[in-house]
């Protein structure tokens, strides 16, 4: 805590976003009694259920999942992510819609008014200032179920101050080791910092780590894991759900594409029928929420010529979901990759995950002090063993990349934009491109 200062006030949520960003000595600060304390001030608790979702891979489209099945339920959902593709607004979906920005200006004033509060300021990151101001805005809101997905790790997350009536872990992989730890052991202890004694906790990694499971047994959750208390399976055409006493089967496979997403819906069953109790569902607005759940950026396929695949994988296990998911589109003559990445990302593994698919490389400089610039990727990939013919160029950001794709590709060609929110939210920022090829052009 530091000497009491004047506390500000802005009329815009770029100016708050931009005051915000330099309050705190570290843009990651691990560890909740700031954030806590900040909060207390601020009375800030929920009468209604949460279902907190942590993981390495896979967090968003639980997210979303829930939020749609509970919509068509007929439930009032409150949704927090992170991070957001294009606008921040987007990391709050209050019954489905972006938080309204004129709320969130008032709720982060209420955030600085009590973070100076009783002559002492409380220094808040920018993820702890804004999941505050996320949760002020949910708070009045008069919602039926809150969903708060954890933004790094799980134990010393913002989000963590508030007890889950049901924690989901969807994957536990290698990624912000710096932070988590150097080996999944590490990193699910971190994520089992979710759970809470005597509630459900639903793991949807089909081999989670020992330390997850030991957790939830040492604080006696109520663990739900799939192959012992539920499971799938399924065929071409549909799949079913089976679990502690409920079951459903012939459902349509997720709107969301990816062999992945399968496991993700699981678990999201799972989390209901934890909860059912208190947030009945019928197999009826299952059947739908899994038919119409929207998520951009996530094995997105955006029809045109070239096709357009738009992916936030960004670390080596979603950039494997992401070759996979490509390998099975079938053939395109020549693969087009725009490709951007934080500086700590464990490239190697990535790149060679992926590039006995691509063909053609734009790697793209990001809007961030914490990415790679397209220069340090592009000698990065040569230094790898990528398949003859190859060719990589740089550009200054992932809009120019894709039209430098758009140019270079045939109409029966694909291109994909992978390796970041900003890589991908790049692309989309004056709306989803629509692509037609010059051969098309009259």
């Amino acid at each position: 805590m530091t000497p009491h200062k004047t506390t500000h006030n802005f009329s815009t949520l770029p100016d708050w976003l931009a005051y915000i960003e330099q309050l705190h000595p570290k843009a990651i600060d691990m560890g909740l009694e700031r954030v806590k304390a900040v909060a207390d001030r601020m009375a800030i608790r929920f009468d209604c259920p949460v279902i907190t979702v942590a993981g390495t891979n896979g967090k968003g489209s639980t997210c979303a999942m829930l939020e749609s099945i509970l919509g068509q339920a007929g439930y009032r959902t409150g949704v927090y992510t992170s991070p957001h593709l294009v606008h921040f607004e987007e990391r709050l979906r209050l019954r489905g819609e972006p938080v309204v920005a004129t709320n969130l200006i008032a709720a982060c004033a209420r955030v600085e008014s009590a973070r100076a509060e009783k002559g002492l300021e409380i220094s808040l990151s920018y993820f702890e200032f804004t999941t505050l101001a996320m949760m002020d805005c949910m708070m009045r809101a008069q919602l039926d179920v809150v969903i708060l997905e954890v933004g790094l790790g799980g134990r010393l997350d913002a989000v963590n101050i508030i007890d889950a009536d049901c924690a989901v872990i969807t994957s536990v992989d290698l990624d912000h080791m710096e932070l988590l730890g150097h080996d999944r052991e590490t990193i699910g202890r971190e994520k089992a910092g979710i759970m809470r004694t005597g509630r459900p906790v639903v793991v949807s990694d089909p081999m989670p780590p020992q330390s997850v499971l030991d957790y939830a047994k040492a604080i006696d959750a109520d663990l739900w894991q799939v192959g012992r208390d539920f499971n799938v399976k399924g065929d071409k055409q549909q799949w079913g759900w089976a679990g502690r006493g409920r079951r459903y089967s012939g459902l349509a496979y997720p709107a969301l594409r990816g062999a992945n997403q399968l496991l993700n819906a699981a678990g999201v069953l799972a989390a209901l029928s934890a909860l059912r109790d208190r947030l009945p569902v019928t197999a009826q607005a299952v059947r739908n929420g899994l038919a119409f759940v929207e998520l951009p950026g996530r094995f997105q396929i955006v029809p045109g010529q070239p096709t357009l695949v738009l992916d936030v994988a960004h670390n080596p296990h979603s950039v494997a979901a992401l070759t996979a998911n490509l390998d099975a589109m079938g053939y395109f003559p020549t693969t087009h990759a725009v490709f951007g990445a934080m500086a700590d990302k464990d490239l190697a593994p990535m790149l060679a995950r992926v590039m006995p698919l691509i063909d053609r490389w734009y790697f793209t400089d990001l809007p961030t002090p914490r990415a790679a610039s397209a220069q340090a990727l592009h000698d990065f990939w040569q230094t790898q063993k990528s398949p003859p013919q190859t060719t990589a160029t740089t550009f200054a950001d992932p809009l120019q990349a894709l039209h430098a794709a758009v140019a270079a590709a045939d109409p029966a060609d694909r291109i994909v934009v992978f390796g970041s929110f900003y890589t991908v939210g790049g692309v989309l920022k004056d709306g989803i491109p629509r692509l037609q090829a010059k051969h098309l052009n009259p």
